[in-house]
């Protein structure tokens, strides 16, 4: 049964942890808006086990950022962490590192090389050489990514597309803005943007909700698959620290 958990906590589906813009058309930005730190604590619920995830972005002194994400159920846990830098309303990621721990050990790697055609990834104990191409993002920088767009530009665009790099190969995801919608979360009320992720399977669904009001921080994601929710919610933030 652990083990069960365990892929369905840590093996989710990049979506359900965040999206991102990774290509589109060129946008002019007024005026260049930074990322914020913050912590954040979310609760994941699959097949009626819950679990609580800790995200915090940090600021280093070298100007770059320090994403992290993890959480631990019984001897099962994973850590993630994302290294990048901004340039105006761009992510530019650096490094990716997965790291599971108990029951399932596994470990996945992902480095950017600035000037390089190719991400060097590590996928099940074997290293592969993927093409880069310009706005490719890791699973994790991917959110930070989503953030800086609409800090600069607050109005959704329909039709986004991401490239992430994961695994073996990097996939291009479709993104479409269903609209502005209220949601409720242990921490209250807010007014969110809705976004849907667009899959070939007819069986799959995944939502995510952003709220301006806690500078595009994601407050609600829930991703379907054979009929098995995925649900993940904020609990709590402090922003700016």
């Amino acid at each position: 049964m652990l083990k069960v958990l365990a892929k369905t906590f840590f093996s989710l589906p990049a979506f359900t942890l965040g999206v991102a813009l990774a290509t589109g058309s060129p946008v002019a930005y007024a005026a260049e808006t930074t990322l914020q730190p913050y912590t954040a604590q979310y609760r994941t619920t699959a097949r009626g086990i819950g679990l609580n995830l800790t995200r915090k972005l940090q600021a280093n002194k070298d100007g770059s950022y320090t994403l992290t994400n993890g959480g631990k159920i019984m001897v099962v846990g994973f850590q993630e962490i994302s290294v990048f830098n901004t340039d105006e309303e761009k992510v530019l990621p650096k490094s990716y590192v997965y790291q599971g721990s108990g029951l399932i050990n596994r470990r996945r790697e992902v480095h950017f090389t600035p000037g390089s055609d190719v991400i060097r990834s590590l996928y099940k104990d074997q290293w592969y050489d993927l093409p880069y191409t310009e706005g490719t993002l890791d699973r994790m920088s991917q959110q930070e990514q989503l953030r800086l767009f609409l800090l600069n530009d607050p109005t959704p665009k329909e039709d986004i597309t991401i490239r992430v790099a994961d695994g073996k190969r990097v996939k291009d995801y479709t993104l479409t803005f269903r609209g502005e919608e209220e949601i409720e979360t242990p921490m209250g009320k807010f007014n969110t943007l809705h976004f849907e992720r667009i899959h070939d399977e007819p069986d799959r669904s995944s939502n995510t909700w952003i709220a301006p009001e806690l500078d595009y921080l994601m407050v609600k994601t829930v991703h379907i698959e054979d009929g098995k929710p995925v649900e993940m919610v904020l609990l709590n933030a402090d922003i700016g620290k």
